[in-house]
Parts: C-alpha cells; structure tokens; sequence
C-alpha cells in the first residue's frame, strides 16, 4: 500500500484546517469590529438626537434619527451575515478535524457512535462493527437517518450482493464516482448542519405524509370558511361606518362553532408540523445542491438521483411548498398571532387543506426520494472513507462462471483497518473452495484473534461497496459468519459454553444450506470453554462437519494435536504466529507463517507476572 499518498492526504488536511482557523481568527476579530461600531452608532446617535430634541430642533432631530437608525441597521446586518459565516465557518472546522481524527484513528476526537447491531447478529459484535471504536463509528459521516440505516444494512447483511436497492456493482462504482467529489459530499453535510445539528430524519418526514389528514368534507369547508370570515368583516365595518345592528355576529359564531367542531381533527397535526419543518429545510437544502450539480461526468450518481433531478416539476419545489405550508401552520405557537389570523381569516383550515393537497401529490414520490437519499448519503460515507485512505484498494468480486471455479478469497498485504497506520501490520492469505480450512496456531497475544477480525472487517467493508485495507483483495460473494468473542447471557440462562456451542451449530446449519452462498467462518479457540478431552474430540468432529459443508474459513486453537489433522488432509492447511525471547521479554511481529506454531508463551507470561510456575520456565 502506497503511504506517501496517506501522508498527502493528512497534510492536506492539516494545512486546511490551518487555514480555516486562521479565517475564523480573522471573522472574531471583524466580529468584535463590528459590536464596537454598532456601540459607537448607537450611543453616538442616542445623545446626538437627544441633544436636538432638547434644543426643539425636532425635524434635523428627527432626519438624523432615520439617518442613525439606517446606519446602525445596516452594520447589524453586516454583522449578522457575519455571524453566520462564523458559524458555518465553526461547523465546517469541527467536520475537518474529524476528518483528521478519523484519518490517524484518533479515537478521542472521533464523534461517538449511535448505531446497535441487531440481536443475535452472525458477526457485528465479533468484528467490532459498533461501538465506541469500531467500524462504523469510524465509517458514519452520513447527514441522514435513511443514510445512517443503508450504511448499516450494507455492513450487516452479506446474504445477497443484490439486496437493499442495489446491487453490489453499482453500490461500488456510485462509491467510486463520489469519492473525488469532496466539494458536493462535504456540502450536503453541512447543509444540514447548519439547520440543525441533528441528521435529517426521513422517517418524520415520511410519517406526516404517509398519514391521511383525515377531515371530511374539506373541499366545501373551506369555502364555507372565507364566506363566514367574509360576511363578518363586511357585517362589522356596516355597523362600524353606519351604526347598525351587530348582525355581523351571526356569521361570526357559525364560523367559531365550525372552527372548534374541526378543532380536534387539527390539533393532532400542529405537533407533527412543528417537528417536522426542520427536516424538510433539510432536505430542500440536499435537494437543491444536488439539482444544481452537474452529474453527466458521474452516469451511477445521475441514475441513483434520477428521482431527485425531474426537471418537468422539481422535488424541491414541493417539498419547499410544504415547508412554508408547515411554517405557516407553527404560527400556533404564538398564541396572540395565531388567534389574530384566525379571527379574520380560515388561517389554520386553509393551510390544512393546503396541506392535505401537497402531501396527495408527494405520497408516492416521496418514498423513492428518501431512498435515493439515503443510498446517496450511505455511499458518501463510504467515498469519504475512502478519499481519507488513498492507500486503500478496491476489491474485486469474482463471478464464477461454472459450480468448479472455486469460491473464497485472495488478499495480498491485508491489514486491520481500525490499528493505526504506524502500528498495523499487514498479511497476505489464501482460501479456496468449499470446505477448505486454514487452523491457525500460535502463542497467546500472538494476533490470531486479531487476524481473524482483520478478514472479517475487510470482507464487510468489500461486501457493503467500498474500499479494502490490503494492497489486493479478490473474493467470490460470501455469507460471513463469526465465533470469536463469546460471552454468556444471564439473560437467557446461558453459560459460556453454552452461548459458544449455539453459536457453532448456527455456523453449521448456515454451512450446510444448500441453496445459498457460500459461507466464511471465523472461529476463534473453538470450545474453550470445557475440558481437555472433550474439547479435542468435539473440535474434530466438528471441523470434519465443516469439510463436508459448503463453508470455508480460518480456526484458530491453542490445542496443537489438531494440527495433525493437515497431515491426511489436503482441505486443511496449517499456519501460525509466534514470538521470540530477548533479553527475557516477549516479542512479536504478528507475521503469518505456514506450518503449526513451534512455540508456546503461556507460562513464560505466568512467570512475568510473578505466577508459580516450574524453574526452567523462569528464563
């Protein structure tokens, strides 16, 4: 893997985020410029036209009173037009230092993840594909929840390479065509940041529209609505001008009975309108970034955002009709201007079947927007992770064109892509065909464990779309399934033991479907929670299951007796790692080596942490 190209990319961003902080430096100092002046006007103007008014100079009073007051108005819009480039300026310094975060894997300056594997998941907990430093804490800079979700999908599930909207092949090249966009990935991020800090959420948005307003009759309603408020105005400026009687009050009462008859119907939808018109700012503001790029040079992204882009009747222009129609109705929340509206006009009934109107036009489009959305945003999280680590490679997916091509993998120089650069040691490994098993022996901290989950990660990150840590990868489509951090569940009733054997049996029925991809398995110290004895004998018994299953994979074990089973067998190969002594400290260099582990360290680490072990074992 190229590093010159990693340390590229990391001066780059370091001298951006130089700059950016010197331009913020510069914007807090015009900032406090333009308070002093805005001071200096005000109490300028204050004891100058005081001073006129004193003197009963009222008209030059009253001219320089316009004339301080337009001044100070215009400095205050300077000043706010600054402000807000200083927060954009803010937000956009906090998304590049992440960005550097990420880069060196500088865990404390990475945002905390969210995200929570489903229960029972094959693999997600083994691999560290969440929490606070995993995959995909690293992974999500997404600006949406439906981002958020198709990035999760991708990562979680390697069943089909055809599942969730698209297909592999399109999923990496829409991958590989964002990755040099950093100008249109970086701007739909902060352009819903600077409406809120929150991702925009697809699902409210989608709830509103998906839910009928559910008012009978309201064609005629409204109508009957302007007539009433019309008939009240006209009836009172009669009384008003021409001393009449206050027949006016008539049609303001049918008007009030039939507000509050309909009241009930509306009310449940002021609380779903006011959370809901921060989300759709949002996604007019994508919307509109995306409407106004140019996506020729890129056909993938052009045809992932064909739903966004009609140009007959934009998805923007309704979607920024139901946010005013949405700002209109949030008038509720002033109290004294929303009974003004109301009083002289149907306000609330005529937004509401504004409303209803907009959102029959966007139930069946908005559904496919917010999908487009969402693989658009999930595969900018992928392309980002990728212009972070040019270094990476994109893997290839073998499509065998005959049942004897053999499935698998074929990595040179793979590394595990959340240890820092300067502490990542790469392997290269070679696994082929259906019942083929690679055991893996070695010494304790030797990095079997640590192997093991750097084929996982890298399989799920070539899987969802997006770049591989390994200078090659090539590997047929594979159902991956984990054994390697096991815990009990007191929940459920479960020992150790116990959660590791179902969590095999579930290795080996996948193993066995018939009909289905392939499957890797990773299993780590198989049935380390029993005796000796049975532990040999059920690890034989179970590998041989699995060289008569269509699963192939990597077994790692501290029982070197199975190591024989490569000697009658050309299913199984044996590889391992080891240590060296010096000056009576272990070492290792977690390098893969073929053949079975020649050494062992167990009670060489007993003996350095002041454990009795036997004398020869002291040196």
């Amino acid at each position: 893997m190229n590093q010159s190209r990693y340390h590229n990319r990391e001066h780059a961003l370091t001298r951006t985020i130089r700059r950016l902080t010197h331009a913020r430096q510069q914007g807090l100092r015009a900032s406090q410029q333009f308070s002093r002046w805005r001071l200096g006007v005000f109490l300028t103007g204050a004891v100058s036209i005081l001073s006129l008014y004193q003197h009963a100079w009222f008209h030059t009073g009253n001219g320089l009173l316009v004339l301080f007051l337009t001044g100070f108005l215009t400095i205050s819009g300077f000043h706010q037009r600054l402000k807000s480039q200083l927060s954009r300026l803010n937000d956009w310094l906090d998304f590049k230092h992440s960005q550097l975060a990420r880069l060196r894997l500088d865990w404390a300056n990475i945002p905390e993840g969210t995200h929570r594997a489903p229960a029972h998941h094959p693999y997600a907990w083994d691999l560290d594909l969440t929490g606070s430093h995993s995959l995909l804490t690293l992974l999500d800079t997404t600006f949406s929840t439906n981002g958020r979700a198709q990035l999760e999908q991708w990562l979680f599930d390697t069943q089909d390479p055809t599942a969730h909207g698209l297909e592999w092949r399109k999923r990496q090249t829409l991958t590989k065509e964002l990755t040099p966009l950093v100008r249109l990935r970086d701007r739909c991020w902060l352009a819903t940041r600077l409406i809120s800090t929150d991702p925009l959420d697809g699902t409210r948005i989608a709830s509103l529209v998906q839910h009928a307003i559910g008012i009978p009759a309201l064609s005629w309603i409204i109508p009957m609505s302007f007539l009433l408020t019309g008939l009240t105005l006209s009836l009172g400026a009669w009384t008003l001008i021409g001393q009449r009687p206050n027949w006016w009050m008539i049609p303001l009462g049918l008007y009030a009975g039939l507000y509050f008859m309909l009241s009930s119907s509306i009310s449940p939808l002021f609380g779903r309108v006011l959370t809901l018109h921060q989300e759709l700012e949002k996604l007019v503001s994508v919307m509109g970034i995306l409407e106004r790029t140019n996506l020729n040079p890129c056909p993938t992204i052009r045809d992932v955002c064909t739903p966004l882009l009609t140009t007959a009747d934009r998805p923007s222009r309704h979607l920024a009709r139901l946010s005013r129609i949405c700002q209109g109705l949030s008038v509720k929340a002033h109290p004294l201007i929303h009974l003004g509206l109301n009083l002289f006009l149907p306000w609330d009934l005529w937004l509401v079947s504004q409303l209803d109107r907009t959102l029959t036009q966007l139930r069946h489009h908005l559904p496919q927007w917010l999908e487009s959305i969402g693989h658009f945003d999930a595969a900018s999280a992928l392309a980002r992770f990728a212009y972070l680590n040019p270094h990476y490679s994109w893997p290839s997916l073998e499509i065998p064109d005959n049942p004897q091509q053999s499935p698998g993998l074929t990595a040179h120089h793979l590394g595990h892509p959340l240890i820092a650069q300067d502490r990542r040691v790469t392997n290269s490994v070679d696994l082929r065909g259906e019942g083929h098993l690679i055991l893996i022996t070695g010494s304790n901290m030797s990095g079997k464990s640590t192997f093991l989950r750097t084929i996982g990660l890298n399989i799920c990150l070539a899987q969802a779309g997006g770049p591989v840590c390994a200078e090659s990868l090539s590997w047929t489509w594979l159902r991956l399934y984990c054994c390697i951090r096991v815990t009990d569940a007191l929940d459920e009733g479960l020992s150790y033991f116990y959660a590791e054997v179902k969590r095999l049996k579930c290795i080996l029925d996948a193993a066995q479907e018939a009909h289905s991809y392939p499957v890797l398995f990773l299993i780590d110290e198989i049935y380390r929670g029993t005796n000796n004895r049975e532990r040999l004998a059920g690890s034989h018994a179970f590998i041989q299951a699995l060289e008569a299953s269509r699963g192939l994979g990597l077994l790692s074990t501290h029982d070197l007796e199975l190591a024989s089973l490569a000697e009658a067998n050309n299913h199984i190969r044996n590889a391992h790692f080891q240590e060296t002594v010096r000056e009576g400290l272990l070492h290792f260099d977690y390098r893969l080596r073929p053949g079975p582990c020649p050494t062992t360290n167990a009670l060489r680490i007993m003996a350095q942490e002041g454990l009795p072990v036997p004398d020869e074992f002291r040196q």
